[in-house]
């Protein structure tokens, strides 16, 4: 499972022009699916997002988690966070999973990290064609891959 989380001002996603989600002071999380996730990668991804101090301490030094400053998360699905670049020029997404594994893997993520967080995500729909605009705060982004845990 990868994970590209944006600290943000505000966030929101839109489908056919309606708002579906948005935050204020937070998290924006896209994440990406593919068949060898398991439920022990989103337990690890969403502890590890939950406790990231990546927010500002009163000295200014990122030193603070998005669980301390009682800060909001959009959750938005993104296949495209599992291209392959290797050949040619056309990214190939034969690592990102079909829909019918998933949803259920994306619902488990939302609901899992609204439980550490004690608060519901808010989130996007997925698979559908979203707009999704952001005020990257900092800017701060980290990428977080379940597979690779550096």
């Amino acid at each position: 499972m990868r994970t590209l989380i944006q600290r943000v001002s505000k966030s929101s996603v839109t489908v056919e022009g309606v708002v579906k989600g948005e935050v204020g002071t937070g998290l924006l999380i896209l994440v990406g699916v593919e068949d060898a996730d398991t439920d022990d990668d989103i337990d690890w991804l969403t502890g590890k997002i939950v406790n990231l101090r990546i927010f500002d301490d009163e000295g200014g030094v990122m030193n603070r988690s998005i669980l301390d400053v009682e800060g909001d998360v959009l959750v938005v699905s993104q296949f495209t966070l599992h291209a392959s670049t290797k050949k040619g020029n056309r990214p190939s997404y034969i690592k990102a999973s079909k829909p019918d594994f998933a949803i259920p893997m994306y619902d488990k993520f939302c609901d899992e990290l609204s439980l550490k967080l004690n608060k519901r995500v808010q989130t996007g729909v997925f698979g559908a064609d979203m707009q999704v605009s952001l005020v990257n705060d900092g800017p701060v982004t980290i990428w977080i891959d379940s597979k690779n845990k550096e």
